[in-house]
């Protein structure tokens, strides 16, 4: 069975399946580090499944906003453009955590939060923290964990 661990001191990603590692991929956690309250800004710890996989076959760079694509592509002309946006890009996976009061229910689950793996801008640095909750990976790197991982995929945030 595919799992997926993430390293918020590494700020890495990898995908295992039984003791092979599949894929590692190096990602960016929340600048405000870990943590499960609702309005924190900060990534959720503790064991997780992707509840929902968002955006198959939309082309690298695809814009989201409320998990909907809007039709338009990333590019540096655009981002100028909305110099605020969160940017959630090329593809989603929705986490569901699955340990009640800790990132479950009430005021710390992580579903509730929309906290998701996902592409962002070329220009978003990776290997070091910088969203605002969200575990941000490079498009082509989120393209292919998205084909790689099944709908339910434990997902493990350690700190």
């Amino acid at each position: 069975m595919k799992r997926i661990e993430i390293s918020i001191p590494r700020q890495s990603l990898a995908l295992l399946e039984g003791g092979r590692v599949l894929g590692r991929y190096p990602v960016s956690t929340a600048k405000n580090g870990p943590g499960e309250q609702n309005g924190s800004l900060c990534t959720p710890r503790g064991r997780h499944v992707v509840r929902a996989k968002i955006g198959a076959g939309q082309p690298p760079g695809a814009v989201f906003v409320r998990r909907r694509p809007t039709g338009e592509i990333w590019t540096p002309a655009l981002h100028a453009q909305y110099p605020g946006r969160d940017w959630i890009l090329t593809r989603i996976l929705w986490l569901s955590g699955c340990e009640p009061g800790r990132n479950r229910l009430g005021q710390v689950d992580t579903m509730r939060r929309y906290i998701y793996i996902h592409g962002s801008p070329d220009t978003a640095a990776m290997g070091q923290p910088g969203s605002i909750g969200c575990i941000r990976m490079r498009n082509a790197d989120v393209v292919e964990l998205f084909e790689l991982v099944p709908p339910y995929t434990p997902v493990d945030i350690s700190a």
